[in-house]
């Protein structure tokens, strides 16, 4: 185990960003680009960061230089967000209008993240087990569509109206729906931020590099989720998902815990919040840097 300072959660080595590949190229593109990173660093006024104080002060004081901006939301500002890989299906949230309030589990796991057949297979029974209403983003890629939309035909056939499946959602409206009671997420920092932002806990399944490191942060150090056990096989079998997910759900201690985080990392980025102050401090240095410039 890696562990930075006594103040940090430990990091499994097989977890670090470069060694979450199995091709070496691969491996060898990502580690010297992070060399890259640091060499740059040297070169930087200012480092600018996507978090909170409030979500890693530990971190924070490790590293004074590096300056918290965050969370970064287009909801921070009541627009909506831009720039997506695929086009969203906003009609999700009608059907989220018809569901009871925190009884959805919303299911989504990026742009990156791909299942072989027997794993997403054993999800979708999980969460037919399950007996909870969820919104399921199954985007193009996740995995092999061709045998997937005979096995999907069949499962919605038997879910009804208690799921839905759509492509791409808008994901910060949906966090934000009451109906929403938990996020099973692959906790990409995005998806992190939006989730803790809006105080829902977390089913968490990384899939690689730093998803691992923040699936520690929400479940040992937030306490606002839980993790997956994968069997001898490396499969997260539907027993699980169903048990995890009737765990989360019937302990309230997971959600408390998450409105907790939610008021503290809502406030950073209200005036008076350090985020608020850091961003206000840094346009300040570029309007004097561009009056300097000028004169």
């Amino acid at each position: 185990m890696i562990q930075l300072s006594e103040t940090l959660p430990p990091m499994k080595p097989e977890n670090l960003g470069w060694t979450s590949f199995e091709d070496v190229a691969t491996i060898e593109v990502i580690f010297k680009l992070l060399i890259g990173a640091e060499e740059a660093y040297r070169m930087t006024e200012w480092f600018l960061c996507n978090s909170t104080t409030e979500l890693e002060p530990e971190a924070f004081s490790l590293y004074p230089d590096l300056l918290p901006i965050g969370p970064l939301l287009a909801s921070n500002r009541l627009a909506n967000q831009a720039g997506h890989f695929w086009k969203e299906d906003p009609s999700c949230l009608a059907w989220l209008d018809q569901k009871p309030e925190r009884s959805v589990i919303y299911i989504a796991f990026g742009s990156f993240t791909i299942f072989n057949q027997t794993q997403f297979k054993e999800l979708a029974l999980g969460l037919e087990l399950s007996n909870q209403p969820f919104l399921w983003v199954v985007r193009p890629g996740l995995t092999n569509e061709s045998t997937t939309a005979a096995f999907l035909d069949g499962f919605m056939d038997r879910i009804g109206s208690r799921g839905r499946i759509v492509s791409w959602a808008p994901q910060q409206k949906v966090l934000a729906h009451p109906s929403v009671a938990c996020f099973m997420s692959h906790c990409g920092w995005n998806s992190t931020l939006e989730g803790v932002t809006n105080g829902l806990p977390f089913l968490c399944w990384p899939y690689f590099t730093d998803q691992f490191y923040n699936e520690t942060y929400i479940c040992d150090v937030w306490k606002a989720g839980l993790g997956f056990k994968k069997d001898e096989n490396g499969i997260i079998t539907r027993g699980e998902v169903k048990d995890k997910v009737e765990q989360l759900l019937g302990d309230k201690t997971f959600r408390d815990k998450a409105v907790v985080i939610k008021e503290k990392v809502t406030s950073s980025v209200r005036e008076g919040g350090c985020s608020h102050h850091n961003l206000s401090s840094f346009i300040k240095w570029i309007h004097e840097e561009d009056q300097g410039s000028v004169g």
